[in-house]
């Protein structure tokens, strides 16, 4: 009999081994969190990029640096994270959403003997981007005006105090569809972003695991997350530069006569407009977006595992 006991508890342990080693149900807000803690190291970059795409075209001509040195001389180094709480804003809406909605939808099309392949995933990422898109643009405009401002003369300038006081303000002045102008071209971009960052992600890593010697580990992460962020890049410059003037401008253009407009002064060379700081900026984000997550979801299963 106590042999029989003894048989019969290993049997529990191992039950409950195989029960604990089931898919995990991670939080939806990890997603937001990761993005909020690297959106705190490359705000500065974000603003750099933002001021370079919306740069006169007939006046001073700055580039990467020389726009990083004169925010720094004029603004101080404050300036550097002038408009950090929209940005927070605008991750704790647009990131949380689309990075929620894709593990979700992931979750449901993986079976225990099948993953999704990678076209599914790129259909998940779209829909997961155009959610956090619509979600997130309230944040985002402010976001891009909050950056902006310190370079308009100062009768233009809109001076909002924080995220909240642009958001009553905006509401209040313009209307509360005023939070939603350029939300499609805001949508376009997050769908193409979310399919660079999340569906190529974890098109990479799964790539790298399989077809390399490298384990699931930070240089792992890091290397996917690094390759994700430089195809986000290049697919989303066209559509950010865009969404960016938009946002940013006073005027009540279309979108086609904005394109137009600017194609016409600028040439086809307005598309891949700072792209080498949406890289410096968006390289680093999703490096450090997907580093916090997967920290997050370690963490989390070391602590299911204590329960």
């Amino acid at each position: 009999m106590p042999a029989l006991e003894k048989k019969m508890s290993a049997a529990e342990v191992k039950k409950d081994q195989d029960v604990k080693k089931a898919p995990i149900h991670y939080p939806f807000w990890f997603g937001g969190s990761a993005s909020c803690c690297a959106a705190l190291f490359t705000h500065p970059l974000d603003l750099i990029k933002v001021r370079l795409q919306t740069q006169a075209h007939d006046g001073p001509r700055r580039n990467m640096l020389q726009m990083f040195v004169h925010v720094a001389k004029d603004d101080g180094v404050r300036g550097l994270y002038r408009g950090l709480s929209a940005a927070q804003l605008r991750q704790l809406t647009y990131s949380m959403t689309r990075f929620g909605v894709y593990e979700e939808l992931k979750e449901k099309f993986t079976t225990p003997t099948k993953k999704p392949s990678f076209l599914t995933l790129v259909g998940i990422a779209s829909a997961s981007g155009f959610l956090g898109g619509v979600a997130g643009n309230p944040g985002d405009i402010l976001n891009v005006r909050m950056q902006h401002d310190a370079a308009l003369p100062r009768e233009q300038r809109r001076n909002y105090k924080h995220a909240l006081d642009g958001l009553i303000r905006m509401a209040r002045e313009e209307g509360v569809t005023s939070l939603w102008k350029g939300v499609w071209p805001n949508s376009s971009r997050a769908v193409l972003m979310t399919v660079g960052q999340l569906a190529t992600y974890d098109g990479f890593k799964s790539t790298l695991l399989e077809y390399t010697s490298l384990k699931d580990n930070l240089f792992t992460h890091f290397t996917a997350s690094f390759l994700a962020g430089f195809v986000a890049t290049t697919i989303c410059s066209p559509v950010d530069v865009i969404k960016t003037r938009v946002m940013s401008s006073n005027d009540k253009k279309s979108i086609v006569s904005l394109i137009k407009d600017t194609t016409r002064a600028e040439g086809l060379r307005w598309m891949f407009k700072g792209w080498v700081p949406s890289f410096i900026r968006v390289g680093p984000h999703t490096v450090l977006t997907f580093l916090f997550l997967e920290q997050h979801k370690k963490l989390y299963r070391q602590f299911s595992s204590t329960d």
